[in-house]
């Protein structure tokens, strides 16, 4: 039912309750998982230099894992979509969260190297399905709000990840001791699953007009030119995006700042992230797309501050990297349901993420080889990346006009 004279009905009322409850425990679950594996990311690639891995290497391992952990979203979100068991799915893909915490038994970087991939495999499997999950509720709570919400209890997770290897090394811990601390919330995150998958065992009955969507769509289709268009952009975006693994082993082998400080600096870009996502998620449920313009203008100054021996200027790139992350983990994610269909959603977020992974991949060791040559070539690579990205965005908001 829908809004009379601004009355909300029943069921309407009933719907958005319940959605709002699966977002708020989605939310947590993602919380604890964050802990998991920001916390074990952003210490990752610092960890591999110890272990004996150069620049090169850290750039393929950590555009591998991206690459890896998004291309398998086209096969898991092939599955999700014609098996519909989307619990199932997110349940496989968050057992793989204990791939981090292993990393403290390992004493060589191959080893960790399989385990940091593994758990972005996790993340493959799962993500679509959740999202399309997500979708559904936030179909009754504004997609742009509604995912914004899930993103900033998300990265109270990302902010605590980082601060308990912060705190672990100012107690004089090592990153052994670190990586064992994280079994807690991968076990917590399970048991936060088990709750909401009671709570809401069906949760493509949230979108109020599925079922109507579902008949509309029967009929075999193809996705949009407009989604293929807004995937171009999503790949340019993302190919000239310095990755904070990247930045981390820039800051540990210049020693611009210390051990305690690169997950500390990390955990400041999660914050960021987690509160800017609420305003930009407002701001796309009121503007549309036109607000994912905004990126490529955020991007650029990122690889400028962040590749420097500056105190300042890395802090500075850190809370754009952050704002940047808003928009990836929030919009770019939201305008999938907003263009797709809930019939081919879960695919057209396999889609997604598969080129989000390519060009992650392709950015990451890009970066990383250009790292051992010259600073001002990753400057220039990244430009130029970003700029054809705006060219992109541009063409796409004149045909959404």
């Amino acid at each position: 039912m829908k809004k009379i004279n601004n009355i909300v009905l029943p069921r309407q009322s009933n719907l958005r309750r319940r959605s709002w409850q699966f977002i708020l425990l989605f939310g947590i679950i993602s919380m604890f998982g964050d802990i998991t594996y920001e916390g074990g990311r952003g210490i990752a690639s610092p960890s591999l230099a110890i272990l004996g891995a150069g620049s090169a290497m850290v750039g393929l391992v950590s555009g591998l894992g991206e690459f890896i952990g998004y291309a398998f979203r086209l096969v898991s979100g092939y599955i999700a979509g014609k098996t519909k068991s989307y619990w199932t799915i997110t349940f496989v893909g968050y057992g793989l969260l204990i791939s981090i915490p292993l990393l403290a038994i390992t004493n060589n970087w191959q080893l960790a190297a399989l385990f940091v991939v593994l758990e972005r495999l996790g993340k493959a499997v799962r993500s679509p399905a959740k999202d399309t999950m997500l979708s559904f509720a936030t179909s009754n709570t504004g997609r742009g709000f509604g995912f914004a919400v899930h993103e900033f209890i998300d990265q109270i997770g990302g902010i605590i990840g980082p601060l308990l290897f912060s705190i672990v090394f100012f107690l004089h811990g090592t990153y052994r001791t670190g990586f064992t601390l994280l079994w807690i919330p991968a076990i917590l995150t399970i048991i936060f699953l088990l709750i909401a998958r009671i709570k809401v065992p069906k949760p493509e009955l949230l979108e109020d007009d599925h079922t109507e969507k579902e008949e509309l769509s029967a009929l075999p289709q193809k996705l949009s030119p407009k989604f293929w268009r807004y995937m171009l952009f999503s790949f340019l975006s993302v190919l000239g995006f310095a990755n904070f693994q990247l930045i981390a082993y820039h800051l540990k082998v210049n020693a611009v700042i210390t051990d305690t400080q690169i997950p500390l600096f990390y955990a400041i870009a999660m914050g960021v992230d987690a509160v800017a996502a609420l305003i930009i998620g407002k701001i796309y449920d009121k503007t549309g797309l036109k607000v994912l313009g905004l990126l490529p203008l955020i991007t650029i100054p990122i690889a400028f501050a962040a590749f420097t021996h500056s105190f300042n200027w890395v802090l500075v790139s850190v809370v754009l990297w952050g704002v940047a992350m808003a928009i990836h983990e929030t919009i770019m994610r939201a305008a999938i349901a907003d263009i797709v269909t809930a019939k081919r959603r879960a695919f057209a977020y396999g889609i997604f993420y598969t080129a989000y992974g390519l060009a992650w991949f392709l950015g990451s060791t890009s970066i990383g080889y250009l790292y051992q040559i010259s600073i001002p070539l990753i400057l220039w690579f990244v430009a130029c990346v970003q700029i054809l990205a705006l060219l992109s965005f541009l063409f796409l908001y004149k045909e959404l006009k």
